[in-house]
């Protein structure tokens, strides 16, 4: 298991246990935490799973893929050095301690 922190809009922080394979979103999902929508289930087709990573992770994360750069224009609030679409990030034991904040709404 990986533990990632999810932050929400207002400061709260979430530290759960994420499996190795699964995705950010699908941790966030099967964990209820608030923020992430997740409404197209993970087909990169809806922006609703819109995370900004914290400075100290992103350059450690694989780059974004032409498609969530693309969807990444229908989310709330973009930052273009730290958003990423959370359905786009697997789980791998380089990703543990993983700390990202969510916008205050989705799309």
């Amino acid at each position: 298991m990986v533990k990632i922190t999810y932050v929400e809009f207002n400061g709260q922080a979430h530290v759960v246990d994420v499996p190795a394979g699964a995705t950010v979103m699908e941790g966030a999902r099967d964990n209820d935490i608030p923020g992430i929508e997740a409404d197209c289930g993970g087909g990169c087709s809806c922006a609703t799973c819109h995370a900004y990573i914290d400075l100290s992770w992103v350059a450690k994360l694989p780059a974004k893929q032409p498609m969530e750069e693309d969807m990444l224009d229908f989310a709330y609030a973009p930052d273009p050095a730290r958003s990423r679409l959370t359905c786009q990030i697997k789980v791998n034991g380089a990703l543990d301690g993983l700390v990202l904040q969510l916008p205050e709404r989705q799309g």
